[in-house]
């Protein structure tokens, strides 16, 4: 059922400077901040896939309310109806890109399996009690030959587009799948052929562009990395800038070797700007992209690199892999996670051509200077993050993807992920751990569980986009 439930119209020619919000989530990036007041819960992708646990894997609900007596629990879960389905990303039918459309909801949570190409959509009109509502099964979705869904945006009008990444046999190319406010399938988004790899996507509707970038095929990264397939070329290295009407692509920029594997991309959240950064987590890298006005075409250039580091227990250096990246709401910090090293960063991008570095913690990993939390030893790195609407407080989950884990830290599968937490002084650009903040899958009921990407109930800053 439609979360438009009244119909409203919705305007065609409005004032970007003046939005009627009549729909789901904030009118501007700076009403999400002043608005959108402190988390209180938080939806987490958690799997069972590559471990001895036999049960399916579950969205979490988390209690982030330090006034609450369950503060730190994983206070529900919605259990999935069937087994490996490995939940990687997720995202809502409706975000502040449609906060013009009269009567539409930010409710449902679509939740792809990556590994089974399923979708499920759940109601989450209970916040702390969320539902499985419909599930796609994997047949409807290789009817348009595409696979291992990844990255989820609500588009404007209360559409959803999903980046896919295989064909329907888990080889290339990918491609981008659409559904409607009913969640039906639409179909493939774009004319087939238009990339070959895809991951991670990002939309500027007001300057009509989109970026993706790219991993790998699925049949490539499901077994787990292999610096061979590297060297044949088997991992992504471009960004691809699209017109967003059209859904074609416009230009390609190749970012060479000191590029591979971009995931994470994301433009700053003022719809004027074209700026943006992605994270290349091989070569360990962030790139700045931005359109350059005089010859209206997109460039990208390498602003931060972090070095590899020795390490006895490896024989080569070991690359920081920065594997997630997010902006803060206001646009001036540019925060993110290197799994291998163990280490979260935050960089001052108020000039996003030079992001100058202003604190990071040492925290799990390989090179970790904190170890165990409450504790709780930390066998994983920090891996997907989220910041708080107000840029005060930045979480992180430890798994990456479940046959990676076992490759770099096979513990975790026996263990269990954890949630860590710091407190962010957005003023003078510090992050403190909160060692008091721990929420371990290690307890949960099943046995221990990997946790990935995290949401909250009412936007954030990798599911907002506006108009």
């Amino acid at each position: 059922m439609s979360d438009a439930s009244t119909g409203g119209e919705v305007e065609s020619d409005h004032d970007h400077d003046h939005h009627r919000l009549e729909g789901p989530g904030y009118a501007t990036p700076q009403a999400a901040i002043e608005e959108g007041g402190r988390e209180k819960l938080a939806y987490v992708m958690s799997l069972y896939v590559g471990t001895d646990v036999d049960a399916p894997d579950f969205v979490a609900v988390v209690d982030l309310d330090p006034d609450s007596e369950t503060y730190c629990e994983i206070v529900d879960r919605v259990e999935l109806p069937n087994r490996g389905d490995e939940l990687h990303h997720f995202g809502w039918n409706a975000c502040s890109s449609s906060c013009h459309v009269e009567g539409l909801e930010r409710r449902h949570l679509i939740v792809p399996g990556q590994r089974s190409s399923r979708i499920h959509v759940i109601d989450a009109a209970d916040r702390r009690n969320p539902e499985l509502e419909t599930v796609i099964e994997p047949e409807e979705v290789y009817e348009y030959d595409l696979s291992a869904p990844h990255t989820v945006h609500c588009i404007p009008e209360g559409e959803i587009l999903i980046s896919m990444l295989g064909d329907a046999d888990g080889d290339l190319p990918g491609g981008f799948l659409e559904l409607n406010d009913d969640f039906e399938i639409e179909g493939r988004w774009e004319p087939p052929g238009e990339i070959e790899m895809n991951y991670d996507y990002w939309y500027q509707p007001r300057q009509n562009v989109m970026v993706s970038s790219e991993w790998a095929a699925p049949k490539t990264y499901y077994p787990g990395f292999d610096l061979d397939d590297v060297e044949a070329g088997n991992y992504g290295q471009r960004l691809h800038f699209w017109d967003w009407e059209d859904g074609t692509v416009e230009q390609t920029i190749d970012l060479g070797e000191e590029g591979l594997i971009p995931l994470e991309v994301r433009f700053l959240h003022t719809p004027e700007s074209t700026h943006g950064f992605v994270g290349a987590a091989l070569s360990s890298n962030v790139f700045h992209f931005w359109r350059d006005e005089e010859s209206g075409e997109y460039r990208a250039e390498k602003v931060i690199d972090f070095e590899s580091r020795e390490h006895d227990d490896w024989d080569m250096p070991v690359p920081a892999l920065p594997t997630d990246i997010l902006i803060s709401m206001d646009d001036r910090y540019l925060f993110g996670s290197n799994w291998l090293h163990g280490e979260v960063w935050m960089y001052d991008i108020s000039d996003p051509s030079n992001p100058r570095r202003a604190d990071s913690l040492s925290v799990g990993g390989t090179f970790g200077e904190v170890q165990e939390v409450q504790g709780r030893e930390l066998n994983a790195g920090p891996q997907m993050i989220q910041l708080s609407l107000d840029g005060e407080r930045l979480y992180w989950t430890t798994s990456l993807f479940s046959s990676w884990d076992d490759q770099f830290y096979p513990e975790e599968g026996e263990q269990g992920s954890v949630m860590l937490k710091a407190d962010v002084d957005p003023r003078n650009g510090t992050m403190t751990l909160d060692e008091d903040f721990l929420v371990d899958w290690g307890e949960c009921p099943a046995g221990p569980a990997r946790a990935h990407e995290i949401r909250w109930p009412d936007g954030d800053c990798t599911s907002d986009v506006w108009q």
